[in-house]
């Protein structure tokens, strides 16, 4: 049995509505946020779905060190403040330092741990810790090299700050060069890892990364098969997740990041829709 997860007004996990985590996978601009904010909300508003905003004030982690990062954290969550607060929604962003947290956590409803920083005691320690100091949550990444019961430790970590909740998301395992691999059997293995009596922490899909094919062919930027989005998405709702991650974008080919796997925000109603169906007809 998973836990709630509680961000903001919205509560994750079994018998609560789907929640979508959505938005541009960098903060280019306050425009942009609100664009694709204000399109995603009213969908998921139509579509009966809960709704987060996502977006990064800095993409530490590029494939080349001449490619563009963000906004930095100050202009970042200035403009995350204005899109929270327009929107009337929670905004979630990811942190990498743990001098990061305290600051963040001033402004997001949801802490991120990026997927390669899973591990990173000193990181998760300082999130659950302002987690718990001004009532927000955090969302783990499980790491691409980690077995789902791996993420025991990470929850541990987070648990022993008196951090509760807590959120996982999966986004895909390494498969030999190149290719991630959406392992579904693993998805359900994940929801059972728990280590306290307050049971599993709900689980989060990230539709979007799964895509990626990263380090292909030695290029300079993470190639992807965004065409494959819709379908794992289904996937993932038909496997009971409680949550799914989706990186949209006006016009994806001029993206700052992740330009080969966000999903247009023009089809972002034709990935959702069918989503709603099966999530209708699971409960």
């Amino acid at each position: 049995m998973s836990r709630i997860c509680r961000v903001g007004p919205v509560e994750i996990g079994a018998g609560r509505p789907l929640t979508i985590i959505a938005g541009p996978c960098v903060l280019e601009s306050l425009e942009l946020g609100l664009t694709v904010g204000k399109r995603a909300s009213e969908l998921c508003r139509r579509l009966g779905f809960s709704y987060i905003f996502k977006a990064s004030f800095d993409k530490a982690n590029r494939s080349s060190i001449r490619s563009a990062r963000g906004p930095g954290i100050d202009q970042g969550l200035d403009w995350l403040s204005t899109i929270r607060a327009e929107l009337g929604c929670p905004v979630t962003t990811d942190i990498h330092e743990r001098q990061q947290a305290i600051t963040a956590a001033g402004v997001v409803d949801l802490l991120q741990i990026p997927a390669f920083l899973c591990r990173q005691t000193d990181l998760l320690v300082a999130a659950g810790e302002a987690a718990v100091r001004s009532r927000r949550a955090v969302n783990v990444k499980k790491g691409q090299f980690l077995a789902p019961h791996d993420m025991t430790g990470p929850l541990r970590k987070l648990t022993e700050t008196g951090c509760k909740d807590v959120l996982f998301t999966e986004r895909g395992t390494t498969f030999g060069y190149g290719r991630l691999i959406n392992d579904f059997l693993g998805l359900g293995d994940l929801m059972q890892v728990k280590v306290s009596d307050e049971g599993a922490p709900p689980v989060c899909f990230d539709v979007t990364h799964s895509t990626q094919t990263p380090g292909l062919g030695g290029s300079e930027t993470t190639q992807g098969r965004p065409d494959r989005a819709p379908l794992l998405a289904r996937a993932a709702v038909a496997a009971g997740a409680h949550a799914l991650f989706i990186e949209s974008h006006t016009d994806p080919s001029k993206a700052m990041s992740d330009a080969a796997t966000q999903i247009p925000l023009e089809q972002l109603e034709a990935l959702l829709e069918p989503c709603a169906r099966i999530f209708d007809a699971l409960r």
